[in-house]
């Protein structure tokens, strides 16, 4: 990458245009120099050989933050350990078995992983880990060829730029194509067939034909994956850039029908309102829009998780009427309970699971509001059972109107802009984020003269319903209401 230099192997051009991506790189690379120099002096007075390789080299060409620092060696892990031990601020052996040794340094966070040479069973992803002997042999193994590049690291910092499987050039097109053959690659891990639609979503790059081909092949593959890892690299392809992109290719190359069948089988779905080619086409409009409602802070993974499966009751429930039309009568509530299996499926956390799930169930409780005739009671319980939910529920809302009709979109956006006023006047009056009973279990159990048990829930639970309809009531009040409904129980 030093321009001065040979820029490694021959195929990669000394031109002018690749000397000036080189040096932008460079200039990426920058406020990492004092610890390149600092580990290249340490490897290099060890005799061993040390490179920058794979996502931190791909991201120092596309301008894009580098967080940790990958970095490639000949040196075994045992090695490395005894060449960064004093350096090092923390070490940590947790990849150790696969060759990593992860360092701290200050506040940089740094992985140096043993060439690779590795053999796949093509019956699990875990490899039967070999060490390599050249940088060639460990690039060739990467996922993609945009992730192949790397740059030796020496004692003066960066050094020539290796990039023997056209790297550069994938990038240059935007095009996500694998070292090897796709069919050799996805056989040896088929989690880079998700991995590919990550990246799609997270940089913006196409597949190269042969890719998206053996992709569509080898679906099936993707069931020798852990549900955690295929978990792990959804939410990273749901968090890009272009989520929908990425989305889109999972389910068009078949790979959804392994972890995300739902999603697909919403092609199958007209939207009612016959303004979309399918209800799946829909669900992709309604990602974005959330996307673009989600403002400064940032990507939002239970808004968007939402936004794409807030449908999904939709094929379950489809009937065609008799005026020829069609209807999805309750299919919120069909798609909550989807929502929640497909999320255990995948062991999401129980928090991430009741989130996603409710906010699929109460997307459309608005549309009961669409003749601007809620009750103070109807608004609390909207607020409610939104919970802290609520600022999501306003975005997923809002992002499901996809009409093309601008007058009917017009209409919708001027009636949730007055279920907001109304929200916020009541909330000007009562504390609206949490609804509680005007009389605790304490004071329950003191004026029935109840021990503590179910009928204290029970009792609890009826002064809640009270407040709800009708709002914060006065002390003696509640307490009236209590004796009522409590001499009504006998």
């Amino acid at each position: 990458m030093h321009p001065s230099r040979p820029l490694g192997s021959p195929n990669v051009p000394n031109d002018p245009s690749t000397t000036a991506e080189l040096l932008t790189a460079a200039k990426a690379l920058q406020r990492h120099t004092p610890v390149l120099r600092e580990l290249g002096q340490l490897f290099a007075e060890a005799g061993h050989e040390l490179y920058l390789v794979g996502g931190s080299v791909r991201d120092a060409l596309l301008q894009r933050p580098l967080t940790d620092l990958d970095f490639t060696t000949d040196a075994r892990p045992d090695r490395v350990q005894e060449v960064v031990r004093r350096w090092a601020d923390g070490l940590w052996d947790t990849g150790i078995e696969f060759g990593t040794v992860g360092v701290g340094k200050g506040s940089e966070r740094l992985e140096i992983t043993t060439f690779r040479a590795d053999a796949y069973d093509r019956v699990t992803r875990n490899p039967e880990v070999r060490f390599g002997d050249s940088l060639a042999d460990d690039l060739v193994r990467r996922d993609f060829t945009v992730n192949a590049m790397a740059v030796r690291i020496t004692a003066d910092g960066l050094g020539e730029f290796h990039d023997p499987l056209g790297g550069l050039a994938a990038i240059r097109e935007r095009m996500l194509d694998t070292p090897s053959t796709p069919e050799v690659s996805f056989g040896d891990d088929p989690l880079r067939m998700l991995r590919a639609a990550r990246f799609v979503s997270q940089l913006g790059f196409d597949v190269a034909p042969r890719v998206r081909d053996a992709m569509t092949r080898m679906a099936g593959e993707l069931g020798r994956i852990t549900v955690e890892r295929v978990a792990a690299e959804l939410d990273k392809t749901m968090l890009g850039d272009d989520p929908v992109a990425g989305v889109d290719l999972i389910v068009q190359t078949g790979l959804g029908e392994v972890v995300l069948p739902e999603v697909g089988g919403m092609r199958m779905a007209i939207d009612e309102h016959h303004q979309h080619k399918d209800v799946y086409q829909h669900s992709l409009t309604v990602l974005q829009q959330a996307i673009d409602l989600e403002g400064a802070g940032g990507p939002d993974l239970v808004l968007r998780w939402a936004a794409l499966l807030h449908d999904i009751g939709k094929p379950a429930t489809r009937k065609h009427e008799s005026d020829g039309g069609v209807s999805f009568h309750h299919h919120e509530v069909v798609g909550a309970k989807m929502t929640r299996k497909r999320m255990r499926a995948l062991k999401y956390s129980k928090q991430m699971v009741d989130d996603v799930s409710q906010l699929v169930y109460l997307h459309l409780r608005f549309h009961g509001y669409g003749d601007g005739k809620w009750t103070d009671s109807a608004v609390r319980r909207y607020v409610t059972d939104a919970g802290p939910l609520l600022e999501r529920l306003h975005k997923l809302v809002r992002a499901d109107c996809t009409t093309r009709n601008k007058r009917r979109a017009a209409r919708l956006r001027a009636s949730y802009d007055d279920l907001e006023h109304r929200i916020a006047e009541l909330a000007a009056k009562e504390d609206l984020q949490r609804v509680r009973p005007d009389l605790d279990g304490n004071e329950i159990m003191r004026i029935l003269d109840i021990p503590a048990g179910p009928q204290v829930g029970k009792a609890w639970q009826y002064l809640k319903e009270l407040r709800l309809d009708r709002g914060p009531l006065e002390h003696d009040e509640a307490v009236e209401e209590l004796q009522k409904w409590w001499n009504a129980q006998q």
